[in-house]
């Protein structure tokens, strides 16, 4: 064989393998963009729509009308959570509960406060202003009593006591009271935290829900949860406080 061709074969071999390459890596970036597409494909809500916070733990959106569409209802039980972003963020998670994702008979919550990893995680007391104390709570996205997630961390933000008690806690509660009461319904459930920028702190969450067998007589809400602390200042920036 000739050196002549054998240089061809060569260069061939070369010119095939960078496009080998370009492929893997154009693959790679479609790839990426694509999953933060369905990532971010549910988060439809504006910060600047949302009325600065004032006393009320929430507002609602939409009419208070949620924001699925036809092909979201279903009867069949699942759950679905994000994977945290870039900057360890958590995101949509998206559930159709009911009696199957729900805790069942005896089963006891653990306990999560070895997890302190979560974006925005900056603790600190306020004895004079918050009842509990703790500025934070590991604040579950989907509620433990609907979903039985408890140390899933894709399911969990930095929250204020007030955004877990007052904000998110009432919703829940509508959701798991109904689900008691209609034992063999499903109630669609998405809650998005929704972050400014590269904050790292939560400005607040999206909660929305959709009961299926009675076409959201018996739940139906799209709300906006401030994540806020009445008498305490907080960079979402960084998760840092002070008291005002």
């Amino acid at each position: 064989m000739s050196r002549r061709r054998i240089s061809k074969q060569r260069t061939w071999q070369v010119i095939l393998e960078i496009a080998i390459i370009i492929c893997i890596l154009i693959g790679g970036y479609i790839t990426s963009n694509i999953k933060n597409e369905i990532q971010n494909e549910n988060i439809i809500i504006d910060l600047e729509a949302i009325p600065e916070y004032t006393s009320s733990a929430y507002v609602e959106l939409n009419n208070n009308i949620p924001y699925f569409s036809d092909e979201d209802y279903t009867t069949d039980p699942f759950e679905k959570y994000s994977e945290w972003d870039r900057l360890g963020r958590s995101g949509v998670a998206y559930a159709n509960v009911c009696k199957e994702t729900m805790p069942k008979e005896g089963e006891q919550r653990g306990e999560i406060g070895n997890i302190k990893d979560l974006s925005g995680w900056v603790q600190k007391r306020y004895d004079n202003l918050i009842n509990d104390k703790y500025l934070y709570n590991r604040c579950h996205l989907i509620g433990w009593q609907l979903s039985a997630e408890n140390d899933n961390k894709k399911n969990l933000i930095t929250g204020t006591r007030y955004l877990n008690t007052e904000g998110m806690l009432h919703f829940e509660n509508l959701v798991a009271n109904y689900i008691k009461v209609n034992k063999n319904n499903h109630v669609l459930y998405r809650v998005t935290p929704i972050f400014e920028g590269n904050n790292k702190l939560a400005s607040g969450v999206q909660m929305e829900a959709w009961s299926i067998e009675d076409n959201g007589e018996g739940i139906s809400f799209n709300v906006y949860c401030y994540n806020v602390q009445p008498g305490i200042v907080i960079d979402y920036a960084t998760g840092k406080s002070y008291e005002k």
